[in-house]
């Protein structure tokens, strides 16, 4: 495959980010736009120079030339946007959160196996060259064997309508947590021995914010915090038994500072120049698609219903349940 031809279902603002960054790799164009508005559509392709518009999302996934569609609905829409591609045959890179819960990424994780179709999570951290970085210093031993870690992820998004609606699977939890649930477990992995968390609610029976607490083998711990009331530092911070790891943002990598046993910075990294960070996980669909795979190596379907089941145990900690479980 020369260029992969991208199709993006809807047209938000993350939409715009992937059209962008897609404008500028060589190895992969938006072909295709896809809205339930035609008008839509078409002001989307007429502003991001894409040749096919379309009015519903059946008339793309109808399209034998889309090579991967970006499902960038909102997450409650994922299960039933995914399922009608996965009937007509096409690769799919879907927006985070991947589903509403594990029962349904799970039909969806097997729906994509049976048809034959790449189904990937554009759990955009996964895919990046600085995640690399910091798993091999990890390895190396730059800080001991790593036993304890905290992540946060906090924004001022309460505003949002649709994050105050369950409806459309809102709240802090699938929308910002679910990265440092990630964070978690590309560090630790997802065998978890036990969860403690809690949450404060919103009027409308969303987590406004929350805290998780996740216990591993070996006495490994993980104190996760996510919140859309509040501005946090958004980093990650990694303790080992020889020193700790402070990254920069883990919602897109910038920078992965080690320091030793008296404090002292003993290495930094920087994320390398990227067009907006998307393009990685871009390309490993590419990879993925060339090869016959039904799931990417970064991101494997396992992990996916690993971290949406450990996201169910701690609604169901908080006795919040969406309209549609």
């Amino acid at each position: 495959m020369e260029q992969l031809r991208v199709g993006i279902l809807s047209t938000g603002n993350i939409a715009a980010t992937m059209a962008n960054t897609v404008a500028k790799m060589k190895e992969a164009r938006v072909y295709a736009v896809a809205s339930r508005s035609l008008e839509k559509a078409e002001n989307f392709a007429q502003r991001f120079q894409i040749e096919k518009a379309y009015g519903s999302y059946e008339e793309m996934a109808a399209d034998e030339n889309v090579d991967l569609v970006y499902v960038a609905s909102p997450m409650s829409e994922h299960y039933e946007n995914v399922k009608m591609l996965i009937a007509h045959g096409r690769n799919i890179l879907c927006e985070k959160a991947f589903a509403i819960n594990q029962k349904q990424a799970r039909e969806m994780t097997e729906l994509a196996r049976e048809k034959g179709v790449l189904l990937a999570e554009a759990m955009w951290v996964r895919y990046m060259p600085m995640w690399n970085t910091i798993r091999q210093v990890l390895a190396e031993g730059a800080i001991g064997e790593p036993m304890t870690l905290t992540a946060n992820l906090c924004y001022l998004i309460g505003d949002v309508p649709r994050l105050l609606k369950p409806e459309l699977g809102g709240g802090a939890l699938l929308d910002v947590g679910v990265y440092a649930m990630n964070f978690a477990s590309m560090v630790f992995g997802n065998q978890v021995e036990k969860m403690v968390s809690t949450a404060v609610m919103t009027d409308t029976g969303v987590d406004a914010q929350n805290s998780i607490t996740l216990i591993y083998p070996g006495g490994k711990m993980a104190i996760l915090n996510s919140s859309m009331r509040v501005l946090s530092d958004r980093q990650g911070i990694i303790y080992g038994t020889e020193g700790f790891a402070v990254v920069e943002n883990i919602n897109n990598f910038q920078t992965l500072t080690i320091y030793d046993r008296n404090r002292q910075v003993a290495a930094e990294y920087h994320c390398p120049e990227q067009i907006t960070g998307y393009e990685y996980e871009v390309l490993a669909c590419k990879e993925a698609i060339e090869k016959g795979l039904t799931q990417c190596p970064q991101m494997p379907h396992k992990e996916i219903l690993e971290i949406m089941g450990l996201m169910d145990q701690a609604r169901s900690q908080w006795g919040m349940k969406f309209p549609m479980e």
